[in-house]
């Protein structure tokens, strides 16, 4: 995978010797999911300019409140929620803040949690096979509200793909299956390392409802 083969050109560092196969393929996942985030959000913005007007903000410092720092993302606009409770603002319609950061701050600091707010990856650090696999499967949930719920007017609450015959666009299906490959790859390689088995039946009974991270 081409994901992988810069793992062992990165530079050497001192760090590096804590570190494991799994560690560096980590680290290199969560810098690959990182860019793809910042890649939607700015998409986000473009198809939804409302919303950043909405904070009077250019989309570098949007963008900037979520991938300047790493750790939890809590917000005093979203009144600090955090994970998929800050997702579901987005699709709340009594909701008026910025529905686009509603959405990536939930999705950022729900990818985070699944890493379990590790910035980089050592020997001694352990991840949780369950909390990747939980976070691709709320990925497809969050793919599939955003084309299946509308607001009260019956538009999308956030614009996204676009099938009308002279514009097609479906970047925005392959960035969220790009990340959900990457999280279920990562959900295998944790598991085959730790020797521990991966719930799959929460795929089939929670189709709409985000899991637990």
């Amino acid at each position: 995978m081409a994901l992988l083969s810069g793992c062992g050109s990165q530079p050497f560092r001192v760090e590096n010797l804590a570190k494991s196969d799994t560690d560096f393929v980590a680290d290199t996942v969560r810098a690959e999911i990182r860019k793809h985030l910042a890649t939607l959000m700015e998409k986000l913005y473009k198809r939804n300019p409302r919303e950043l007007y909405k904070s009077g903000a250019t989309i570098k410092q949007r963008q900037a409140l979520l991938f300047d720092h790493y750790g939890p993302v809590r917000l005093p606009e979203l009144k600090r929620k955090a994970g998929t409770d800050a997702i579901l603002l987005a699709f709340d319609g009594s909701f008026t803040g910025d529905r686009v950061m509603a959405m990536m701050a939930g999705l950022t600091d729900m990818i985070r949690q699944s890493y379990d707010y590790h910035d980089e990856f050592f020997i001694l650090d352990e991840l949780d096979q369950q909390k990747l696999y939980n976070s691709a499967r709320n990925l497809e949930i969050l793919a599939w509200r955003l084309q299946s719920r509308k607001n009260t007017s019956g538009n999308p609450f956030l614009i996204t793909n676009s099938l009308q015959q002279d514009a097609i666009n479906l970047s925005f299906e392959r960035l969220f299956g790009k990340m959900i490959m990457l999280q279920d790859m990562m959900a295998q390689i944790v598991s085959s390392k730790n020797d521990r088995t991966i719930n799959f039946l929460v795929r089939g009974v929670a189709t709409t409802t985000f899991l637990p991270i």
